[in-house]
């Protein structure tokens, strides 16, 4: 690290420094960061549940969502090789009414646990995918690998095609384009830190500049 060339920052030369410290400044910094809760299956059928905060939606057209698994100290985590195996899987949403679910599927549960049954999480079937759903997130996503790309040693990146979804009834409309409401659904997020998190209540607006109205009011 050193002072950087502009007055008031610091420089840091990431190829230079080692993995725990890039990515302590990275995760500490790129916040807030929205949660997948990956629902997969093995190949004997046992269901594996999994929150990642390396995560977001990245087009439209087609609909594909990514996700960044960061390896476990002695082997990749069974979410990654779950996906490779099968090619599905599922997003689940979390909200703040499961956040503490979502944490308990966090642990370091040996790799024949299913998470699901130790957070008590009730699963329904998917329509597309054979991973199931978890009831409690207003959202669940069904997943289809596209690509994957090894990012580092164990480090993966997946790309998935999201090829159904399930969204409760009250958070969004009956109508031919159907509007979510958001804001109801109380989104919690990654911060820094290993137990750090954010709501998703605290929220204000801006409308999107265009450049002819722009340009008008700069002669004005």
């Amino acid at each position: 690290m050193a002072e950087d060339g502009a007055p008031g920052f610091r420089h840091f030369d990431f190829t230079a420094m080692s993995a725990d410290e890039c990515y302590r400044l990275l995760a500490s910094s790129v916040v807030p960061r929205p949660i997948a809760w990956v629902v997969s299956r093995d190949k004997d059928g046992l269901v594996n549940a999994a929150p990642y905060s390396f995560f977001n939606c990245f087009g439209g057209d087609p609909p594909v969502i990514a996700l960044g698994i960061l390896p476990q100290p002695d082997r990749p985590k069974d979410t990654a090789r779950n996906i490779l195996d099968s090619g599905d899987f599922v997003v689940n949403l979390v909200t703040e009414d499961v956040a503490e679910a979502m944490n308990l599927t966090c642990i370091d549960a040996p790799a024949d646990v299913s998470e699901l049954d130790l957070a008590g999480l009730e699963t329904a079937p998917c329509e597309k995918v054979g991973p199931p759903r978890i009831v409690a997130s207003p959202v669940a996503l069904e997943c289809r690998l596209a690509h994957h790309i090894w990012t580092g040693p164990k480090q993966l990146l997946i790309v998935g095609h999201v090829v159904a979804a399930h969204y409760r009834r009250d958070i969004i409309d009956d109508g031919d384009r159907p509007r979510i409401d958001t804001a109801a659904m109380g989104m919690v997020g990654r911060m820094h830190g290993r137990g750090s998190y954010a709501r998703t209540t605290d929220l204000f607006e801006m409308e999107r500049p265009r450049w002819s109205e722009y340009k008008a009011a700069r002669k004005d």
